[in-house]
C-alpha cells in the first residue's frame, strides 16, 4: 500500500492540513517543521500526486538552465559541481532540473522564449552572466522567475549569490608577490562576462598596489578551456623575456597552461609559477597539482536553487544579494617558484 498524507500525520502527529501545507511549500508553516515534515515523508516513502500538485499550484515544479555554449561543458568540472549542487537541493524541494545548451545569439534567445512562454519551467538559474546581460532585461520584463550564478553589472539588484573574483585574484597576485614573482602573466576570456573583468581588476589591483607597471603584452585571452589555456601559454613562453608567473582565470585555463610549459620542458612549481581560479577537482588531482582560488561551487548551486525555488513559492527572503570571498589554495605549482630578482 503507498503510503498516504495521513499516514505521514499520524506518524508525527501532526494535522493533515498542516503536513499537507508542510510538503506544498506554504510559507505559514515554520521552516523547521516544513523541513522535518518533508524529511519524514521521505523516509517512509510518500510520493505526492504530483500531476494533482501541479495543477492546484499551477506550477510545473520544474526549474531551467542553459548553458549560453556552442559545445559540450559537461566535462567541465565546474558544471559537474554546479549542477550536483542544483540537483540535490531541487530534489530535496520535490522540483526537476530541465538542462539544455544553447550558443549565445539567437538559439539562446529561442530557448529562453520558448521555456518561458510554453511555461516549460517555473523560473531558470542563469550563470556564465554578462556586463549587459539581456536575459536580465527579457525575465524581469515577463515576471519570470529567475536568480543566477553571479551577478551583471548592469543589474546589480537582480537575485543572485556572486563571488568576489576580484579579491580573490588579488589573493593570488600578493601570493606570487611574496614568491618574488614580478612579471606576471594573466590568461582571461572574453571581458562581455562579468567573471572575466572581476578577476582581471584583481589582477591590475594587485600589480598597481606593489608598484608593478601593467603590461598589456602580458594579458592573452582564452576561451575559459583547456585548449584557450594551451594556445596562450605558447605564446607567453615566446615573450623576451617571458614571464615567471601566469594566472589562468579558471582552472581549465590553466590546467591548459601547464600542459603547453610542460610540453616546452618547462617544470611547473620550479621553472615558473601557474595558477588558476575554482578550486575543482581537476586542479587537485593535476600533476603538479593547482594552486587556485577555491569558490564553494556546489554550496552556491545550492543556494541560488534555494533562493530562485523561494521566489517561485513566494516565500519572504529579504537576503536576493550575496557575495561570497574565495579562498586562496596553495599547491605545487606555485609553491616552490622562486625566480631569481634582477633590476
Amino acid at each position: 500500500m503507498p503510503v498516504t498524507i495521513r499516514d505521514v500525520a499520524k506518524k508525527l502527529d501532526l494535522s493533515v492540513t498542516t503536513v499537507s501545507r508542510a510538503l506544498a511549500g506554504y510559507d505559514d508553516v515554520a521552516p523547521s517543521t516544513r523541513d522535518h515534515v518533508i524529511e519524514i515523508a521521505r523516509e517512509m516513502g510518500y510520493v505526492p500526486q504530483h500531476a494533482a500538485r501541479q495543477l492546484r499550484l499551477q506550477r510545473t515544479e520544474t526549474i531551467g538552465l542553459i548553458f549560453p555554449t556552442s559545445g559540450s561543458r559537461f566535462s567541465d568540472p565546474f558544471f559537474s559541481e554546479f549542477i550536483a549542487g542544483i540537483g540535490d537541493e531541487t530534489s530535496r524541494r520535490s522540483y526537476d532540473l530541465l538542462v539544455s545548451v544553447a550558443p549565445p545569439g539567437e538559439a539562446e534567445e529561442r530557448a529562453y522564449r520558448l521555456w518561458s512562454n510554453s511555461r516549460r519551467v517555473d523560473g531558470f538559474i542563469l550563470v556564465r552572466m554578462r556586463v549587459d546581460d539581456w536575459r536580465i532585461s527579457y525575465l524581469t520584463e515577463e515576471n519570470f522567475p529567475f536568480a543566477s550564478f553571479g551577478r551583471s553589472k548592469t543589474f546589480k539588484s537582480s537575485p543572485h549569490i556572486g563571488v568576489d573574483g576580484c579579491a580573490g585574484v588579488k589573493d593570488l597576485v600578493n601570493h606570487l608577490l611574496d614568491l618574488g614573482h614580478r612579471r606576471i602573466a594573466f590568461i582571461g576570456a572574453s571581458e562581455e562576462l562579468t567573471l572575466v573583468g572581476d578577476r582581471l581588476e584583481g589582477y591590475k589591483a594587485g600589480l598597481e598596489e606593489a608598484h608593478i607597471a601593467y603590461d598589456p603584452d602580458l594579458v592573452l585571452k582564452g576561451d575559459l578551456t583547456r585548449v584557450g589555456g594551451y594556445e596562450a601559454m605558447k605564446q607567453l613562453i615566446e615573450r623576451a623575456p617571458p614571464p615567471t608567473a601566469i594566472i589562468g582565470v579558471n582552472d581549465l585555463t590553466a590546467l591548459g597552461a601547464i600542459r603547453a610549459a610542460q610540453e616546452s620542458g618547462l617544470i611547473v612549481g620550479k621553472d615558473l609559477a601557474i595558477a588558476g581560479f575554482d578550486g575543482t577537482v581537476a586542479g587537485e588531482h593535476a600533476h603538479p597539482t593547482l594552486t587556485t582560488v577555491h569558490q564553494p561551487v556546489y554550496e552556491i548551486g545550492r543556494r541560488v536553487s534555494g533562493m530562485l525555488i523561494d521566489l517561485i513559492e513566494k516565500h519572504a527572503s529579504t537576503d536576493l544579494q550575496s557575495l561570497i570571498r574565495p579562498r586562496l589554495i596553495i599547491r605545487e605549482s606555485t609553491m616552490n617558484s622562486k625566480p631569481v630578482i634582477t633590476n
